[in-house]
């Protein structure tokens, strides 16, 4: 696993984050990134805090800053741009109904087991 997207899960199990997801796009020609790890959050609360695990875990581990930030206004699905890859931080609900993981059926997806 590349050794920003092993950063980013480590930050998302720092707090718990579930249902952790790593898709590999890497050898799909249309892909918007090379890319996603996804994770949900128990609340809105979660979520936010996730997206700052990710982004001091990182920063802190791999010396690098998200691009940009969205979503943290309701924290319902905050999504992270770190260029070649985009971190997706859901809420139940809303990863269930988005189920972008398997928006490419070509990618390789890794399900990563919950720590805890």
């Amino acid at each position: 696993m590349d050794k920003l997207v092993q950063s980013i899960v480590d930050g998302m199990r720092d707090l718990k984050g579930h249902r952790i997801a790593v898709v590999d796009m890497r050898e799909l020609e249309d892909a918007p990134c090379e890319y996603f790890v996804i994770c949900q959050g128990d609340s809105n609360i979660q979520v936010g805090a996730l997206e700052r695990s990710v982004r001091e875990y990182v920063r802190e581990h791999e010396g690098v800053k998200p691009f940009a930030v969205d979503g943290l206004d309701n924290s319902l699905w905050v999504a992270m741009d770190y260029g070649n890859i985009i971190v997706h931080i859901f809420m139940r609900e809303q990863r269930d109904f988005y189920d972008i993981e398997h928006l490419w059926n070509d990618a390789k997806i890794t399900e990563l087991p919950d720590e805890y």
